[in-house]
């Protein structure tokens, strides 16, 4: 008769067995939701001058056109938190694809200005359904000791979709397609709509979403599959109800309280000041900073591919070292470089010696980015809220990081129409900020199971 403790051994022995194919195979199916966030919100860096020409847009227009997706994702991720809760993660990705290849197709037939900005709109709702959805179904099948490089896989694959777009606008751009060329770049990104929707049916349901529904014998199986913390499944088990407690709590319980004030405001703080930084001005009108600064079109198309390719080498780096260097030391370093990027941009518009040093300096900057907040902050939100509220916790994080977002990319062709120097001054003083509340404020969540986080913040 096999005892207890021999259970124990074969669970862990299943769970070492499987990492490497079924954890990671997960990850990266689920990450994909993260690459075509990545490739919607980059794609139209390159058509903003095109969109300007057919819709006459006024610099203020064109704010509120690039604007208009993130308007979506402000609404998409405030409401992901319910559908996630209720039909599950994985339910919810899947239904992200649909509306991606709904939404890409859209914009490229798009009839009038009207008909595009639906579009947008509705396929930001997707992006910001993905920056909730995505990070917090991995970091609920990782174990702990992998969760960040895991979480972050969604981060690199949010570059990876930026460098696609970069690419696919470039080669796009190379093909003289005239006054129809925007329509491609947008409907390129229903191919990877469609096989992300196809591949979601091949992963497992969260297991602590499987916990929290009273399934708990399909929970093990996830568990037993994807790994544990403890060792043992049935001891992972014990330690996501006891973390739930729905004896006591609610899965519908005020998440606006006092008992989760920590979790909230550790993730509205990070979350701003992610796009304090103005890293999606800089992303969304990458050719035109560079036309600002003299550049041709193709030039500029091509200084942004290497933005992107910058990015995503900064972002495969921190992924790789994350749960071995914590994440308060990649925000502080990421913080630093932030602060000499944008000064050194800052300066170039100033003196009007834009050239080399405007694209040595924002290639600091994106390093910065990919190495610090971008690699972290999915995996810092995901991290930081109780299970049983999890979900509205990461919808909470990515709403103010996409109301930001919004504000910030509406602002930025104002403002750099008249001093370009005065939109990248005003995001340095911000990433100033940002070090202090890293040094003073940010606790450090490597290597530490969820339920332990629950119980170092004091939350019952």
């Amino acid at each position: 008769m096999q005892t207890h403790q021999d259970s124990n051994a074969v669970n862990l022995t299943a769970t070492k067995t499987h990492f490497n194919l079924y954890l990671l195979g997960c990850t990266v199916v689920a990450a994909l939701g993260g690459l075509l966030f990545g490739f919607d919100t980059a794609v139209i860096s390159g058509t903003t001058e095109m969109l300007r020409a057919r819709f006459a847009l006024s610099d203020s227009l064109l704010g509120f056109t690039v604007a208009s997706a993130l308007i979506g994702t402000i609404i998409g991720s405030i409401g992901a938190g319910k559908p996630a809760d209720l039909i599950g993660r994985k339910g919810t990705l899947a239904m992200l694809g649909m509306i991606y290849f709904i939404t890409s197709l859209g914009c490229a037939l798009s009839w009038d200005w009207y008909s595009f900005i639906i579009f947008r709109f509705l396929g930001g709702m997707a992006v910001g359904g993905a920056s909730v959805v995505s990070p917090l179904y991995i970091a609920e099948i990782s174990p702990a000791r992998y969760r960040g490089r895991m979480v972050a896989i969604t981060q690199f694959n949010v570059v990876f979709g930026i460098l696609l777009a970069y690419l696919s606008n470039y080669l796009i751009g190379r093909l003289g397609l005239g006054e129809n060329e925007w329509r491609w770049m947008f409907g390129i990104m229903a191919l990877p709509s469609v096989i992300f929707f196809m591949l979601i049916f091949l992963t497992p349901q969260s297991p602590r979403w499987l916990v929290a529904r009273g399934r708990s014998d399909e929970a093990r199986i996830v568990l037993r599959r994807c790994g544990t913390d403890t060792g043992s499944v049935d001891d992972e088990i014990h330690e996501i109800q006891q973390s739930m407690d729905l004896v006591h709590h609610s899965l519908r319980e005020p998440f606006y309280t006092r008992r989760y004030i920590k979790p909230i405001m550790l993730a509205v703080t990070l979350a701003a000041f992610n796009q304090l930084s103005g890293i999606n001005a800089v992303l969304y009108y990458t050719p035109y900073i560079f036309k600002m600064a003299g550049a041709g079109v193709e030039s500029a198309l091509l200084q942004s591919v290497i933005i992107g390719f910058t990015m995503m080498i900064f972002t495969t780096l921190a992924m790789v070292i994350i749960d071995h260097f914590g994440r308060r030391k990649l925000m502080i370093i990421g913080s630093i470089g932030y602060i000499i990027g944008l000064l050194g941009a800052a300066y170039a518009f100033y003196a009007k010696v834009e050239g080399s040093l405007l694209l040595v300096s924002l290639l600091v900057f994106i390093a910065a980015h990919g190495f610090g907040q971008g690699a972290v902050i999915w995996v810092f939100i995901s991290e930081i809220f109780p299970n049983r509220v999890r979900a509205r916790g990461q919808a909470l994080g990515s709403f103010t990081h996409w109301a930001m977002n919004a504000a910030i990319s509406w602002t930025f062709p104002i403002i750099a129409a008249s001093a370009g120097w005065m939109a990248f001054s005003f995001y340095a003083i911000c990433m100033v900020g940002q070090l202090l509340w890293v040094l003073l404020v940010m606790p450090e969540t490597k290597g530490v199971s969820l339920e332990k986080i629950q119980e170092k913040f004091g939350i019952e």
